[in-house]
């Protein structure tokens, strides 16, 4: 072959400050959001809270002066469930709404048992592949590897990575690929971790002959990074929770908005943002522009989280009308794919938009994950939720006579005869995950 030029289009996304600070953001609960302004508001003086109260709600107007028995009291800010989990719960939560073979959901329980709370792999793949293989004997160890990198690239981006190294890796590939510094700071987390860990930079730029300046921006964009993935689940224990997003309906249409009172209203202090152009220093003026810049970046990143959360709450209301016009039983399945290709946007966005964010409705308070699960097969072709076959399993136990309960093998087969086909030891897992003892535990003779 002769060598030559070729000209090469396409479009990535380039990840600019602003962005990484609408993702970071967006992955933050309400409260964390607010403690993030309020630290803002303290640092910049460019930033000032917006004083203009919000419009009290005609929603909540309506359910103060009383509510039916199925519904929720207005100060009933309770979330039905836990709100917190491990990051093992959080993993297989996204496992079960992935697209995975029962001999893939297999492998990734058992690497998913295998991470530690810091997010890291504690046992080698031959180890992990010979513990699969005793159960599974067909099992290929590239079939486990390829597993494993569908984890690493759960959120958080690099959990079940083997090394801080890979760990770091993997994050970085997740980067923009026109970004000028991403493939030397590959190099640098490649060939000189351990300096990078000392924080012996003249070192660092000479083994890895980079200019300072280039050295500097490498440093900022490894400094985005999270060594400890796993870090930050399971350690609230607060009961309480603050709304994100209000549902009601309103002439036989569910409508969804965002709650008013959950943060605070910023805005940029136009006086001293005039400052700028009233004569002074250089210095002075400098300043004033980057605390404007700052400013202006939060106030956007806020209006960019606010609008993907109220597209997520949309698309799970316009898909689960079942479920707010009749409750558990009507919940249909959905898995991220389902509603990250209908908004348009990457599972890994709707997996942080949906984590430790909360939806009010008639029917309580709920964590905006709770309306996502796997599907299960009925016998006229149709599918039915996870969710759904817990809340009838919950109400078949609550309605079973005391003294001769419903064993599992008989709670399958009630589902059998409303179409619904799922195996005893399902029942079993769903029954357990709900609190319910066994049928033997739950006999009594009075």
């Amino acid at each position: 072959m002769r060598p030559g030029l070729q000209l090469k289009m396409g479009q990535s996304l380039s990840m600019t400050p602003q962005l990484q600070q609408a993702i970071r953001l967006l992955q933050l609960s309400t409260l964390e959001l607010q403690s993030e302004i309020q630290e803002a508001l303290e640092s910049n003086p460019l930033l000032e809270e917006d004083d203009i109260p919000p419009p009290e709600s005609q929603w909540e107007t309506q359910y103060s002066a009383g509510t039916s028995a199925g519904e929720a009291q207005e100060d009933d800010y309770i979330y039905q469930g836990e709100t917190t989990e491990s990051l093992k719960d959080y993993l297989l939560w996204q496992m079960r709404l992935s697209h995975f073979t029962p001999l893939d959901e297999f492998i990734a329980e058992t690497i998913i048992d295998a991470i530690d709370e810091s997010g890291y792999l504690t046992q080698d793949i031959d180890d992990l592949y010979a513990t699969i293989v005793a159960e599974e004997p067909e099992t290929e160890l590239d079939e486990v590897k390829v597993v494993l990198k569908r984890i690493q690239h759960f959120d958080p981006i690099g959990v079940g990575a083997r090394s801080v190294q890979e760990c770091l890796l993997i994050q970085l590939q997740q980067r923009a690929i026109d970004s000028p510094y991403i493939e030397v700071a590959q190099r640098v987390v490649r060939d000189h971790l351990d300096l990078l860990a000392k924080r012996d930079y003249r070192k660092l730029a000479r083994k890895s002959r980079l200019k300072e300046e280039t050295l500097r921006e490498v440093l900022k964009l490894l400094q985005d990074l999270d060594p400890r993935p796993g870090d930050g689940f399971g350690t609230s224990e607060s009961d309480y929770v603050i709304p994100d997003v209000l549902v009601r309906k309103h002439k036989d249409q569910w409508r969804v908005e965002l709650n008013p009172h959950a943060l605070p209203k910023v805005r940029v202090n136009q006086g001293y943002a005039d400052l700028v152009h009233n004569g002074c220093s250089q210095q002075d003026g400098q300043y004033i522009k980057q605390q404007l810049q700052d400013a202006r970046w939060l106030i956007k990143s806020i209006e960019s989280r606010n609008e993907t959360l109220l597209k997520v709450a949309h698309c799970i209301v316009h898909r689960q009308q079942g479920f707010f016009e009749h409750g558990p039983e009507a919940m249909k399945p959905m898995i991220l794919s389902d509603v990250a290709e209908s908004i348009e946007m990457h599972e890994s966005t709707i997996s942080r938009v949906t984590t430790q964010k909360f939806m009010h409705t008639p029917q309580g308070v709920y964590e905006l994950k709770y309306f996502f699960s796997s599907h299960v097969g009925t016998d006229d072709g149709g599918e039915c939720s996870s969710t759904a076959i817990r809340a009838f399993i919950k109400k078949l136990v609550a309605e079973e006579n005391a003294a001769k309960p419903l064993s599992d093998s008989k709670l399958a087969n009630l589902l059998a005869e409303q179409g619904i086909q799922v195996a005893r030891r399902t029942i079993a897992k769903y029954r357990e995950s709900l609190g319910i003892p066994s049928s033997s535990q739950r006999k009594t003779l009075l």
